[in-house]
């Protein structure tokens, strides 16, 4: 019944939610609106963009013919059977591994370099940030002219040690190590940000206690340090295979397209010159689904391997 107030009238009953919601599902709310746009807009112009790449890659599906027959997995089917299809990703899977090997490790030693207390830190931190912010075009025209063959910044520097010309971009053996040291000088920067605020998150007493222990350098970078970043270190190896095995500017404008040949020719050029020259583009949207499966596949077993053993 409802209560009855001083002038003898029935108290209107208050409207009652029928769940009270708690201050952690208030603050997902909140954040799942703040995210709203990002999550349509990623819908409309990624989810449904692959699910059309699926569809297409179904297709004889070419740029400047009217008929778009339907061919099952034939694309798939000639894609595999295609030489110069598995000789890029050999090519892609050989640069991405020096690749993201050098950034992880040039950035932490840079990272930890930047991170102690010393004169002008951020000075120094801003000096090897300097190249991540340059376009592709700038660094691939800047290593072109380190690179030559004749006119090398590099091969002149050599010279002083008795090194005779090295004709790094026209080497089969050579042109993927080249393109790899010019991407690590260009892309360490950002892990190198990534480790910076690793480092900053471990509590600095475990560091004091190590001392205390009577710890050397050495044993506290690989008993305290290097555990400890491990969610670090998986972060950045995943996002650096994800972008680097999609690398396409750099064997394109310093090595002339994936020369000398084809040693430099990577899933990438591959899929450009099927979809955006031949104008397949059924053909090359099966390419980009294969291309898509290979890095789900390695970034799978980076989980595996690295997520396995993470210190918290």
């Amino acid at each position: 019944m409802n209560a009855i107030n001083k002038q003898g009238l029935a108290a209107p009953k208050r409207f009652a939610l029928p769940f009270s919601p708690s201050l952690k599902t208030r603050e997902a709310i909140a954040a799942y609106i703040f995210l709203a746009p990002f999550l349509i807009f990623f819908s409309i112009f990624f989810v449904r963009a692959a699910i059309s790449s699926v569809e297409i890659s179904f297709y004889d599906w070419r740029l400047l013919r009217p008929t778009r027959p339907f061919v099952g997995l034939d694309n798939y089917v000639d894609l595999i059977n295609d030489p110069i299809w598995w000789g890029s990703v050999r090519n892609t899977v050989y640069f991405a591994a020096m690749t993201v090997t050098g950034t992880t490790i040039l950035g932490l030693a840079a990272a930890v370099a930047v991170t102690r207390p010393i004169r002008g830190q951020g000075f120094y931190r801003i000096l090897l940030y300097i190249p991540q912010l340059m376009s592709v075009g700038a660094i691939g025209l800047i290593w072109n002219w380190l690179l030559s063959g004749q006119f090398g910044v590099i091969n002149y520097l050599l010279s002083f040690f008795g090194v005779r010309p090295i004709n790094w971009l026209g080497d089969p053996n050579l042109v993927l190590p080249a393109l790899s040291l010019a991407t690590i000088w260009w892309t360490f920067g950002f892990p190198m940000l990534i480790f910076i605020a690793g480092l900053q998150g471990i509590p600095e007493h475990l560091y004091e206690a190590a001392k205390i222990d009577g710890a050397n350098g050495r044993q506290i970078f690989f008993r305290i340090t290097l555990p400890l970043l491990r969610p670090t270190i998986l972060f950045v190896t995943v996002t650096g295979v994800i972008g680097h095995f999609q690398v396409f500017g750099q064997p394109y404008i310093i090595s002339g397209g994936g020369g000398p040949g084809r040693s430099s020719y990577t899933v990438i050029i591959y899929l450009y010159q099927q979809a955006w020259v031949a104008f397949r583009m059924g053909y090359g949207a099966a390419v980009a689904v294969v291309i898509a499966l290979i890095m789900a596949a390695i970034t799978s077993v980076q989980f595996l391997l690295i997520s396995r053993r993470v210190e918290y």
